[in-house]
This record gives C-alpha cells, sequence and structure tokens, in this order.
C-alpha cells in the first residue's frame, strides 16, 4: 500500500549541504503497522512527512495503493491519508464532535453521516459518545485527547495513516491502555501505517514490521521478532538493547504456550481420584476447579499421595491467574511475583483453559529463533 523508492531529501545549510533521508526503499503492506525507529536526528520524521508532502522529496517517488504520489496536488493527496501528532492540535473553540468532523464537512459529507461517524469512531476508543461529543477539549484529560486525535484521522476513512510519536507526551498507564485500544481498532479497520516512535518497547508491541534508521539510512527493516532474534549490525544491536531476548516476551502470549491438557478436578471431588489422575497423566500438578469451571486452587502430587477426604480441604489456594491473551512478558512477571514456576490460565470469563510454566516459556522463546533462523 505504501512504498518508498529510493526517497531521499537533502538540506542545505551554511555549512552545507545535510543528507536527512538517503536513497530509503522500503514497501509497506496494506492492512499493516511498519514503526520508523531510530536515534534522534536519523530521519524517521523526514521520511513520514515527505510521504504527505510536508516535507516535499528532494528525488525519489512515493506509491500508495499504487498511485505514484507526485501526479496528486498537495489537497487530493492529503485526503487520502490520516495524520497524527504527538501534539495532538485539537481546535480548542470547537466541540469534540466538531472537530473530528472537520475533515468529513470539507469533502462534502453532509451533517447526519458525519455526526454518525463521530460517534461511532469516540465509541470504537472507549469513549462514550453521550458523554464526550459536546464537550470541548480543555474538557478532556491528555490521554483523552490523544485519543480524539487519532480518531479525528480516521475520520474521512482513509486508506493510509501517518503517526508521529502520537502516544510519546502521555504518561505510562495512559499509554499503554491507548496502544491497546489502538490496537483493537486496527484489528478491526486494518489500516496502512507508518508509525514513528522513539521507544523500542512500543515498536515490539505495536508494530509488524520495524524500520531502524542511522544518518538518514535504513540499517534493518524486518519484523520486530527478526530484529531481536537477528540484528543485522552492531549498531541495530546496540539500539535495541542487551535485553532484547526479554523483550522477544512481548510477541508470544500464554495462549501459544498453554498446556490446555493440564489436569483438572472439581472442587466437590476426592483427593484419591485426584492423586489417581495425577499418576496416570505423570503431572505433579492438578488445577482445582469450581461448578463454573473457575479455576480455585491446586493439589500436589507429593501432598496428597496416600491421602483421603474432599479435594476442598486440602487444596491451596491460587498464587494468581493470567488471561490467555496475556503475552509473556505479563506472564513471567507474575511467576517473578509470586515465586511460582507455573500458573492457571483463564478465558475473557474467567474459565481455566489450561497452565503456563517457566520451561514452556523457554522452549517458546527458542523456537521463535528457530523460526527466525527458518525464514
Amino acid at each position: 500500500m505504501i512504498r518508498l523508492e529510493n526517497l531521499t531529501k537533502t538540506f542545505k545549510t551554511p555549512s552545507g549541504t545535510v543528507t536527512a533521508a538517503d536513497n530509503v526503499t522500503m514497501e509497506v503492506p496494506s492492512g499493516e503497522i511498519c514503526i520508523l525507529l531510530g536515534p534522534s536526528g536519523c530521519g524517521k520524521t523526514t521520511a513520514l512527512k515527505m510521504i504527505n508532502r510536508l516535507i516535499p522529496p528532494t528525488s525519489g517517488q512515493i506509491f500508495i495503493n499504487g498511485e505514484d504520489t507526485s501526479r496528486l496536488n498537495d489537497i487530493e493527496l492529503r485526503r487520502k491519508i490520516g495524520y497524527v501528532i504527538q501534539q495532538i492540535g485539537l481546535f480548542p473553540n470547537m466541540t469534540i464532535e466538531e472537530n473530528i468532523c472537520v475533515v468529513p464537512r470539507l469533502l462534502g459529507w453532509d451533517m447526519k453521516k458525519a455526526r454518525t461517524r463521530a460517534s461511532e469512531l469516540l465509541d470504537l476508543v472507549g469513549l462514550d459518545p453521550n458523554q464526550f461529543l459536546r464537550r470541548y477539549p480543555k474538557e478532556l484529560s491528555g490521554g483523552q485527547q490523544q485519543r480524539v486525535g487519532v480518531i479525528r484521522a480516521l475520520a474521512a476513512d482513509p486508506p493510509v495513516m501517518l503517526m508521529d510519536e502520537p502516544f510519546g507526551a502521555i504518561d505510562p498507564i495512559n499509554r499503554e491502555i491507548i496502544q491497546d485500544e489502538f490496537l483493537k481498532m486496527q484489528a478491526e479497520l486494518k489500516k496502512t501505517i507508518m508509525f514513528v516512535s522513539h521507544d523500542i518497547d512500543e515498536a515490539v508491541k505495536m508494530g509488524d514490521k520495524i524500520a531502524i534508521f542511522r544518518a538518514g539510512k535504513i540499517e534493518q527493516y524486518d519484523s520486530p521478532d527478526r530484529i531481536l532474534a537477528h540484528p543485522a549490525n552492531p549498531f541495530v544491536a546496540d539500539f535495541v538493547g542487551a535485553d532484547r531476548t526479554l523483550k522477544r516476551l512481548r510477541l508470544v502470549t500464554a495462549e501459544d504456550v498453554v498446556d490446555a491438557e493440564a489436569p483438572v478436578i472439581a472442587r466437590q471431588g476426592k483427593v484419591a481420584d485426584a492423586a489417581a489422575m495425577l499418576q496416570a497423566s505423570g503431572h505433579r500438578i492438578a488445577v482445582v476447579i469450581d461448578a463454573d469451571h473457575r479455576p480455585v486452587g491446586y493439589l500436589t502430587a507429593d501432598e496428597i499421595e496416600g491421602a483421603r477426604g474432599s479435594v476442598a480441604e486440602l487444596a491451596h489456594p491460587l498464587p494468581a491467574t493470567v488471561p490467555v491473551r496475556a503475552d509473556l512478558r505479563a506472564v513471567v512477571s507474575e511467576m517473578f511475583a509470586h515465586d511460582t514456576m507455573w500458573l492457571a490460565c483463564v478465558d475473557d470469563n474467567g474459565r481455566f483453559v489450561g497452565t503456563v510454566t517457566q520451561p514452556a516459556v523457554t522452549r517458546a522463546l527458542g523456537a521463535t529463533y528457530r523460526r527466525a533462523d527458518a525464514a
């Protein structure tokens, strides 16, 4: 959907010519998020701004959906592109509804259609239209304003979005929330997005692809997994950090490693039955579930060997549970916090779906290295 071919930008300065972007060539497939990453002054923002011609290219070509954008005037081009910046840029004298409707109105939409779109988009990012449509920007928190800035760029349903550090000014807790909301929205809308960031953790979480820049050139353009597992050179390895293996925990979820065959026994069951089940299966732990299949405790094979009585009498409380959709960074964090080698996983309704163990996490990381080697 977005293709850059030998895109170059030079600036003349009193001390000579500076090359901000140097023959940048890359392609972002339709429906994917590409993160442009690198140190300050590396050319990532320059490359982004050339796409919607906020900065005119010195040479090279830009294609959107196969169309050479040099054949479009600035207005035609920018109508095809949503643009989000860190500073948000909401109009303070307009309501939230009016802010979202700015571009649709410029495109000639009737007000009913534009207002319906504004309401749908607010709902999509978890803001109640009944509460927020009539408010002014100053009545919203910074995180709420940032959400409005994102959906304003989506209001006219552009196929392409450009985002320049859109969540950089938000505090860490709200940033995680907004990132999650954005990824949910992207899963539904499938926009083609180029996204400038300075945060490797954000890039790994948000990107289908990452382009790492240095001095105007792309040092590596690949999937997050490939970049973390096989940095192309020492610069990339140093930039993504010595803890890059731990960063890869974000790329795998509990669902990918869960043992769905983990033994379970009802709370009202007998300990002798649990002991027999564990002996037959070779497992050392049985998870205790209630009548709604929710995990409420556990038994160990060593403790119940030869024991009698009910499961409820001998069961230990669970240290914690983790959602099956959680990434392995969150899972491992819970394991460390509770000093345990395993955790019970639950679905969206809190029902038990299996267990995750530290050995399973280690195997998963090894498997992703092997996949990266084979690619």
